[in-house]
C-alpha cells in the first residue's frame, strides 16, 4: 500500500450507519463563521449515493424548504461531517430517485420500511373432525 492509500484509510470514518437512497437523514454539518463554530442540521431525503464506498463517496440530499426544492452534496467522510442520523427509512426500487425533483410534495412520499420484530410462529388452529353422515344402502 503507498502513503496516499493509507493516508486516506486513516481519513474514512467508522461510526457511519447504512445510508441509502429512500432513507431519511439528518446531517450535522459543522459551519465555521470568523472564529466561531456551530453545527448547522440538514434533514431530506437520500436521492443518490455515488462514488463507492471509499474516500470520495457523497450522498445527495433534497429537501423541500419554503415551498421550493434545495438539494446538496454532502462528501460522506469529509471532516466537516459531524454525524449522520437515519431517521425514516423508504422503500424504493431505484437506485437514484431523481424523478423525485418533478414529483408533487404529496406523490413524493415513500412507503416506509417497518423495523422486522422477532418471528412469532403462528398459532395452530385446532380442527374439530366432525363425524360423517353414513348413507344407509337400502335394498
Amino acid at each position: 500500500m503507498n502513503k496516499l492509500q493509507e493516508y486516506n484509510k486513516k481519513q474514512l470514518k467508522k461510526d457511519l450507519p447504512e445510508i441509502r437512497p429512500g432513507y431519511t437523514v439528518r446531517v450535522h454539518q459543522k459551519i465555521k463563521e470568523g472564529d466561531k463554530q456551530r453545527i448547522q442540521i440538514f434533514e431530506g431525503l437520500v436521492i443518490a449515493r455515488k462514488h463507492g464506498t471509499g474516500i470520495n463517496s457523497t450522498i445527495t440530499v433534497r429537501k423541500i424548504s419554503l415551498n421550493v426544492g434545495v438539494e446538496r452534496i454532502f462528501p460522506i467522510h469529509a471532516p466537516f461531517i459531524e454525524k449522520i442520523e437515519v431517521v425514516k427509512k423508504g422503500k424504493v426500487r431505484r437506485a437514484k430517485l431523481y424523478y423525485i425533483r418533478e414529483k408533487s410534495a404529496k406523490a413524493s412520499r415513500l412507503k416506509e420500511i417497518k423495523k422486522n420484530k422477532a418471528p412469532q410462529k403462528p398459532e395452530s388452529k385446532k380442527v374439530e373432525e366432525k363425524p360423517k353422515k353414513e348413507k344407509a344402502k337400502e335394498k
